[in-house]
């Protein structure tokens, strides 16, 4: 695994870091998994917050293990983010969430169903590149 990857290993958040239009960033914490070599991450969220938004505009992000409020446990790496659009991928993250956090996945799908919430997933590459 490459170096810049390794601080990743382990953790539950990533600080995820896009851009508003005018160039200012917008830190999020939020929970993530990664594809078997670690070298894809991927974050499940709701299709209509400003994240997706940004990524939609700009799909250039910043990364840094933190801590559930976002506190930093590593370094800032560059990435590309976009949103994945097939079933396969929605799937596979869905299990991959439930191995990592178990029954609060299934927790916030409860939640996210009442408020009629939908999500979408984001697809993180070319980490540290």
């Amino acid at each position: 695994m490459r170096r810049d990857l390794v601080q990743f290993v382990n953790q539950n958040y990533i600080n995820l870091e896009t851009f508003r239009k005018t160039g200012r960033p917008v830190q999020t914490p939020v929970w993530f998994v990664s594809d078997p070599r670690g070298e894809i991450f991927y974050v499940r969220t709701a299709k209509s917050s400003g994240k997706v938004n940004r990524i939609r505009q700009n799909g250039r992000v910043n990364l840094m293990p933190c801590g559930q409020s976002g506190e930093p446990l590593g370094y800032w790496v560059l990435a590309h983010s976009r949103e994945a659009t097939d079933t396969a991928t929605f799937g596979l993250v869905r299990t991959l969430l439930v191995e990592k956090y178990g029954d609060m996945v299934a927790m916030f799908e409860a939640r996210a169903k009442e408020s009629g919430q939908k999500y979408t997933v984001l697809m993180i590459r070319d980490i540290g590149e």
